[in-house]
């Protein structure tokens, strides 16, 4: 009796362990298969960037194509204004990084530690405009620009992207600083530091990981858009990268092995820096420890 009543907890202990095996292969088919959805699309734009003649479809399955070159590439660099496409979609991005990090971190701070009136209304304010999409606000702010003369200008379209990324950026920042102690700067403050200092050197520290994400989505809200600048650039010199390839495409035919070419190298810089900014995202989230 009893080695029959051993034999039965064997048997219920190994299908217990077969279980979460067979849960486990599940889920890693089912992680292949979403990378694979997701690989597809670029890798397709790598080969189609490699064939020769601008072809967009092929019948072979191959990822480097027959006649594969980095003719699309030269002609890319040294036939084409992508260059200077690229550093204007550079200098815009930065400038709304840099404006946008600047004023969340201030604002947001600002909502979290002072009382002031309106506070609510304001809150409420921006949280409300994440309801609309940016392109609903693109009329009354093109007429703005259009009264400061700002249409086809640099400080014209980083107005437009910083004020479309900034209630986000705001909104995440307050409730980033709510969960830092405020006796942190109280500790600071008695030591002698001033309330710029403290917030300087004791509180963006602690909001490293806070002020990386505000960066990133500033940063992706200028880099690929496309609806706002091509409104309101009109000079061919000022165009950002979306622009500039969009002059690959005519009514005609379409120059794909130029477009796949550039559309990978703009999301290589956006992956770059996403995996530079990384680091500060991980350290930052031990930065918060406080020796006891």
């Amino acid at each position: 009796m009893k080695n029959q009543n051993y034999k039965i907890r064997k048997s219920d202990t190994a299908s217990r362990r077969g279980k979460p095996k067979i849960a486990t292969l599940i889920l890693y088919f089912l992680l292949i298969g979403f990378t694979l959805v997701v690989l597809y699309p670029i890798v397709n734009v790598i080969s189609i960037s490699l064939r020769p003649a601008d072809r967009l479809l092929s019948t072979s399955l191959k990822v480097i194509p027959d006649g594969a070159s980095l003719r699309s590439y030269h002609v890319l660099f040294t036939q084409t204004p992508f260059l200077l496409w690229f550093w204007n979609s550079v200098f815009i991005s930065a400038a709304v990084t840099l404006t946008g990090v600047v004023l969340a971190s201030t604002a947001g701070y600002a909502f979290s530690r002072f009382g002031f009136y309106g506070k609510k209304s304001a809150m409420v304010g921006l949280l409300v405009t994440q309801m609309f999409p940016p392109t609903m606000l693109l009329l009354p702010m093109y007429i703005m620009l259009l009264k400061l003369h700002l249409i086809n200008s640099y400080l014209g379209v980083i107005i437009i992207y910083t004020s479309t990324a900034l209630p986000f950026c705001v909104s995440q920042m307050k409730g980033y600083y709510d969960t830092i102690p405020f006796s942190l700067e109280e500790a600071a403050r008695i030591d002698g530091s001033t309330r710029w200092r403290a917030f300087r050197e004791v509180i963006l520290p602690l909001a490293a990981p806070a002020l990386v994400i505000t960066a990133l989505f500033s940063f992706m809200t200028a880099w690929a858009e496309y609806v706002v600048a091509a409104q309101v650039l009109q000079d061919t010199s000022l165009f950002t990268l979306p622009l500039g390839l969009k002059q690959f495409e005519s009514s005609m035919s379409t120059q794909w092995g130029l477009y796949a070419a550039g559309s990978l190298i703009i999301s290589i810089a956006a992956v770059a820096l996403f995996l530079f900014l990384s680091r500060w995202l991980i350290s930052g989230l031990t930065l918060g420890s406080v020796k006891g």
